[in-house]
């Protein structure tokens, strides 16, 4: 006899009236049955049912406590860990297994880091570390700071100036700085009255000398500062002219080069002007006064001109190995205030990297 047993749970009123002729048995108020379907019939036969909740047997209770302190023990995350891997779905299991590879691989990381560390520790010793990170200082100082050469006899051979330009690029600068060569005091008062120059560029003009070779020099040296200035004033270069037309191709050549970083961004790419880039830029126009102005620079006005602060002017100053002096400087109005100045002196002083230093030495 073909038949297909199904199933059914019912919940029926606890009345006869809806009993069938053979009774169901009554549980929590409800008739529950069973009904096999005959193929051939067609007909359904219905048989008493009841329902039961089962619970597994353990027959060491031994496992049932070691279960029970296993589960208190466990975190909420283990646990529910626990209910993906045995239940989750596939994406859930798939995140869990990549969470926890993860994790491994950063444990064994930081147990390889914290080994090497040990070894390295025991093999130099902590005096020797801390030299070692004070000298990488010094390299990351000397990134964004022109060649020094430490070992010379006079100050305008501690930075040259074939380091700063090259003799292509300062023979660029013969036609743009003609303006500067042939400026009048009339034009000079112009500038500051308009405030079109900073105040380090029109104190350079005011004291050109007259010898012709000397003075065309000078307006070349003040050109291409007043163009680092500007172009420092940057944040993004979007054009490869960065100044305008104005600015000979080979300088700004080497704008772009030495001064900027090239990023990728929104599929194309530009030159950022980067905090290390201004720093760098910073170090160049301070040697560039230097040679400007006999090895002497007002650092309080080219902070200014810079609008850097002066703990970040005198950070860059000292790693410059420049010996720091004051000076009391006459303003309007009968005014008075202390300036900084920089000068490059030979022997040099001892060379000193940024604040990260004496923060070193305040933890060790």
């Amino acid at each position: 006899m073909g038949s297909c047993r199904i199933q059914a749970t019912c919940a029926l009123p606890c009345t006869r009236a809806t009993t069938p002729q053979t009774p169901g048995r009554r549980i929590s108020g409800s008739w529950h049955f069973v009904g096999i379907l005959n193929k051939t019939s067609g007909q359904m036969e219905v048989y008493d049912a009841e329902l039961f909740n089962m619970q597994p047997l353990f027959s060491d209770e031994s496992v049932e406590s070691e279960s029970t302190l296993e589960s208190q023990t466990k975190s909420f995350r283990e646990k529910m860990d626990s209910c993906i891997e045995a239940f989750g779905t596939t994406k859930q299991k798939r995140a869990l297994n990549s969470r926890r590879m993860n994790k491994v691989g950063s444990e064994s990381l930081n147990r390889a880091v914290a080994k090497a560390a040990e070894n390295i520790i025991d093999t130099k010793g902590v005096t020797a570390l801390v030299s070692d990170a004070i000298h990488d200082d010094l390299q990351d100082d000397s990134l964004y700071l022109p060649p020094c050469h430490a070992d010379a006899t006079k100050p305008e051979d501690v930075y040259k100036f074939e380091d700063l330009l090259s003799l292509a690029e300062y023979d660029a600068l013969q036609s743009p700085s003609e303006a500067f060569r042939n400026v009048t005091s009339e034009e000079i008062l112009k500038m500051a009255e308009e405030n079109s120059h900073c105040s380090f560029i029109i104190e350079a003009l005011k004291s050109l000398p007259s010898n012709e070779e000397r003075r065309d020099r000078q307006a070349r040296c003040i050109w291409f500062l007043d163009t680092l200035i500007k172009f420092r004033a940057q944040k993004v270069i979007k054009r490869k002219s960065a100044l305008g037309p104005g600015v000979p191709h080979v300088i700004n050549t080497k704008l772009l080069k030495h001064f900027t970083c090239l990023t990728y961004n929104n599929g194309s790419l530009r030159n950022l002007i980067s905090d290390s880039m201004k720093a760098k830029i910073t170090a160049y126009v301070i040697i560039l006064a230097l040679h400007i102005n006999s090895f002497q620079v007002d650092l309080t006005m080219l902070q200014r001109d810079l609008k850097l602060s002066e703990k970040r002017m005198m950070e860059i100053a000292k790693a410059m190995r420049l010996k720091i002096s004051k000076k009391r400087v006459s303003l309007a109005a009968d005014r008075e205030e202390d300036h900084k100045l920089g000068t490059l002196s030979i022997p040099l002083p001892p060379a000193q990297t940024l604040d990260r230093q004496s923060k070193r030495r305040k933890i060790t």
